[in-house]
């Protein structure tokens, strides 16, 4: 995978496997005591925090000093923000309804089963996802075009997340707001405007890490398994199936884009439905 180290690249893949593993089953532990598995919704984000840290650590000699340090800066803010999002938003509430349900189902062990399905799974995609940025600290090329790009993608992500999260909470702290959709500012151009910037920042991580065609080729797994996360898997789908049925929201799917932000059709209709968002789980 010319020009990264090979020495260095499985030094720091064996280092952010073991940081995603033990940042999750720390997670485990604090879940088991506090009887609430929600909580790994937070550490989601804080996972890719602590494998970029220890990602730009390892990198040291290796990587370009200013891509190195850009890279795993970017995917610290944005695991950070994530994770503190999630947490606020979850303050003071119980046990996440989905976590319930899996969790009634679980064949013997319930902490067993949560393990298995929900921590060490969470850690592997953690794992997986974030290769551009394991791959990205090690290259000793300067910033080029690619990562240029990659960058902008990047902010703009953050920005379409952070302010669609903005949003929804503004819109949910309002008595007046009880019952009604959201479909307001980025609401109104995107049915899941923060999944729409998850999905743009990490197309742009990814470019920060395609300096060859070799490491495009290594790490384009990573986007395009959050794209199905996001899409098909535990993002959008779940959300809308759980959303499915209830009172306005059809119209809202009808005059809204599913995902990409596009101009509203125009179809009338604000009644029904509480505001939608984003599910705890992050994949």
């Amino acid at each position: 995978m010319s020009p990264v180290d090979s020495t260095a690249l499985v030094t720091v893949l064996a280092a952010a496997a073991a940081t995603a593993l033990a940042v999750m089953l720390l997670t485990f532990a604090v879940a088991l005591v506090k009887g609430v598995h929600r909580i790994v919704d937070s550490a989601w984000g804080l996972a890719f925090a602590a494998v970029a840290v220890v990602a730009w650590f390892l990198s040291a000699g290796h990587g370009d000093p200013v891509r190195r340090t850009v890279v795993a800066l970017a995917t610290v803010v944005w695991g950070l923000r994530l994770a503190v999002h999630i947490a606020r938003r979850g303050r003071g509430h119980g046990e996440d309804p989905r976590y319930a349900r899996m969790l009634a189902r679980a064949p013997g062990s319930t902490a067993l089963y949560a393990l298995r399905t929900v921590y060490l799974l969470q850690g592997s995609l953690v794992w997986v996802v974030s290769l551009p940025v394991q791959v990205a600290v090690l290259l000793p090329r300067p910033l080029d075009a690619a990562a240029a790009v990659g960058l902008v993608l990047w902010a703009v992500g953050l920005f379409f997340e952070a302010l669609g999260d903005h949003q929804l909470a503004r819109f949910k702290a309002d008595p007046a707001n009880e019952g009604r959709i959201m479909d307001r500012g980025l609401w109104a151009w995107t049915r899941h405007p923060n999944y729409f910037g998850d999905f743009l920042l990490w197309w742009g991580l990814y470019l920060t890490a395609c300096a060859t065609w070799q490491t495009a080729a290594a790490t384009v797994v990573s986007p395009l398994l959050m794209s199905a996360l996001l899409i098909k898997g535990s993002g959008k789908r779940l959300l809308e199936a759980h959303m499915a049925g209830r009172p306005g929201y059809a119209a809202y799917l009808a005059r809204t884009s599913g995902f990409f932000p596009w101009p509203s059709c125009g179809v009338e209709g604000r009644d029904g439905a509480p505001a939608p968002g984003r599910a705890p789980s992050r994949g």
